[in-house]
């Protein structure tokens, strides 16, 4: 399937629901307490969507699952389901992924939250995630490929005695959810052949586990935990790639593009 190329009027599309999943997550993050469940911040997320921004959440029954985000703690990769027995406890590390559909186009961004104070070593894996994540998007400018983006993340992975999962990756998105191309995050060969030009829009959010990068699927065939238990972090931004370089539209609340 061929990578869409999106006119001005779905680039703008795109911008305003990019801008309304940043604002879930910036909503959400003073809920993110030691004693809340992730079920409780589920119902939170799914209510300011539904009737606060006439969003419509993108994850509710997709492909059947069951809630209006992912949320993954600790050693969970990805898809963590929500759960009001799941309550959230000091020193744990989570993502909150949110995806919102928004006169017909999508907006999907995660980040980390740190629950109260956590371990030097998971804080750690929390920042060089993230920095993992902007070092792919500064490689974002036509005539550079996936490759370039695949292997800044990578590097930096891999230099910090961490690693990439590549079961999963990002993806195209705009009037559907999961479009081509497949962006990965470790350095394969074939996407050398995936040249950026202005107008693709895609989400770059590499999942970066303390350990090794070996994952297994649990039986709610949902929930994706790093075989090895130890922790795992993840950051999202959707953006496109423009005529000099990218814009991001999942930029939060006071969150400005890092240069590293």
């Amino acid at each position: 399937m061929a990578i869409k190329i999106k006119t001005a009027e779905e680039i703008q599309k795109m911008r305003v629901a990019g801008q309304l999943a940043a604002n879930v997550l910036d909503m959400i993050t003073p809920h993110v307490q030691p004693g809340v469940s992730t079920g409780e911040l589920n119902e939170i997320m799914h209510k300011y969507m539904t009737e606060e921004q006439g969003t419509i959440p993108a994850t509710l029954n997709y492909h059947g699952f069951p809630a209006s985000s992912c949320i993954s703690i600790n050693q969970v990769v990805c898809h963590g389901i929500p759960d009001k027995s799941k309550k959230l406890k000091k020193g744990d590390i989570v993502n909150i992924d949110v995806t919102v559909i928004k006169d017909g186009y999508h907006g999907d961004t995660s980040m980390m939250f740190e629950v109260g104070e956590v371990k030097p070593f998971a804080a750690r894996l929390c920042k060089v995630a993230h920095e993992c994540m902007w070092l792919g998007i500064q490689q974002v400018k036509p005539d550079n490929t996936l490759y370039d983006v695949a292997k800044a993340i990578q590097d930096h992975a891999e230099a910090n005695n961490y690693s990439v999962v590549r079961e999963y990756c990002g993806h195209g998105v705009g009037a559907e959810f999961h479009e081509e191309p497949q962006v990965l995050h470790y350095a394969a060969p074939e996407l050398k052949e995936i040249v950026l030009k202005p107008g693709m829009v895609f989400t770059i959010e590499p999942m970066i586990n303390l350990g090794k990068a070996d994952i297994k699927l649990l039986p709610d065939n949902w929930t994706v935990v790093t075989k090895d238990r130890k922790l795992s972090a993840q950051w999202e931004h959707t953006l496109a790639v423009t005529e000099d370089g990218y814009e991001i539209f999942t930029l939060r609340q006071n969150e400005t593009p890092t240069n590293l």
